[in-house]
């Protein structure tokens, strides 16, 4: 049975999370992993003279980027988010949008150098669905990249996830996990090529690794 997203819930769940993501004291950073100071950062994008971040968060990538003469801009899906990154990183540049992304990307007419998601939008959202759009939106030779968790082994397709442990108010929403070949396809399908997915290694061994995966329109 396929995911049934509901979008006014999932706005709930991650305006929740805002509440407790977002620090008033962060700085800017690019990390691809759950691990400070591991792995590359944000020279997998190359050069971009304007992004597009999914499921932006705490915005604090796009604020790295934005110091460094990139056109930023974020699409996120909690209005508290937004809010609360375009007050802090807005007079660095940082241009956050709230809207669901599949919606965002079928109605926006820019044209981007690259798109990435850091544990954000495309964890959580149709790849099906997702990849064809976010190809349409890249100008050619652009870069798409994103990470998020591997896949738990035998366990493939979206995956719920409740917010909080499993007592309170059933908060929760759908994270699609697949293996870094089965992503590999589903970009190639799309019309990406020099597809590089892959699981970077945790900085300590036997800790849980990184889904790393970039390609190219």
């Amino acid at each position: 049975m396929p995911a049934r997203h509901d979008i006014a819930a999932e706005t709930e769940l991650w305006d929740a999370y805002a509440g407790s993501a977002f620090k008033d004291d962060m700085e800017p950073t690019f990390c691809w992993t759950q691990y400070a100071g591991h792995g590359p950062g944000s020279e997998l994008l190359g050069d971009p003279e304007s992004v597009l971040e999914l499921g932006c968060g705490t915005g604090r990538a796009l604020a790295f980027l934005a110091g460094r003469g990139v056109k930023a801009r974020g699409v996120d899906l909690s209005p508290v988010m937004v809010k609360k990154v375009t007050d802090r990183w807005g007079p660095l540049g940082v241009d956050v949008v709230h809207a669901e992304v599949l919606e965002h990307l079928a109605a926006d007419q820019n044209v981007y150098d690259a798109m990435y998601s850091v544990f954000g939008a495309v964890w959580f959202t149709d790849p099906v669905k997702l990849f064809p759009l976010v190809a349409e939106r890249l100008r050619p030779g652009g870069v798409l990249a994103f990470s998020q968790p591997p896949a738990i082994p035998g366990a493939y397709g979206p995956q719920g996830m409740y917010k909080g442990g499993f007592a309170g108010k059933a908060m929760f929403t759908y994270r699609y996990s697949y293996t870094p070949r089965r992503w590999a396809g589903m970009l190639e399908r799309a019309g990406f090529r020099d597809v590089d997915a892959r699981i970077l290694d945790a900085p300590q061994a036997g800790h849980i690794g990184t889904l790393l995966v970039t390609a190219r329109r």
